[in-house]
């Protein structure tokens, strides 16, 4: 899991493609094409031999075009019909957490 803060460190395709090819015509185990080549985690470089392998893109993330993700946001024909939605929203959120609403005297 990540840490607050944590900086993570970022390979380019032809930087992994060079790695998987010294670990599979080398005769150096993960660790040593790891240290070799900066990886911090020899792990990583399994993931990528092993996704090499199996004839898989190195990055699956590409082409998600927003890092925001979840349903699209809702168009309106009127002001008075996003009014309604957002007023439907606000009372649902009131149902499902009632110990957040306070009352007013």
């Amino acid at each position: 899991m990540a840490r607050k803060g944590q900086v993570f460190q970022q390979y380019t395709e032809d930087f992994k493609m060079a790695a998987v090819r010294e670990y599979l015509e080398g005769s150096a185990s993960y660790n040593v094409v790891a240290e070799m080549l900066g990886i911090r985690n020899r792990t990583q470089l399994k993931v990528w031999v092993r996704k090499y392998q199996n004839g898989e893109a190195f990055d699956t993330r590409k082409g998600i075009s927003s890092p925001i993700k979840g349903r699209s946001r809702t168009t309106f024909a009127s002001i008075e019909e996003e009014r309604d939605y957002l007023k439907a929203q606000v009372d649902y959120l009131k149902k499902r957490y009632p110990n957040l609403v306070k009352e007013r005297n």
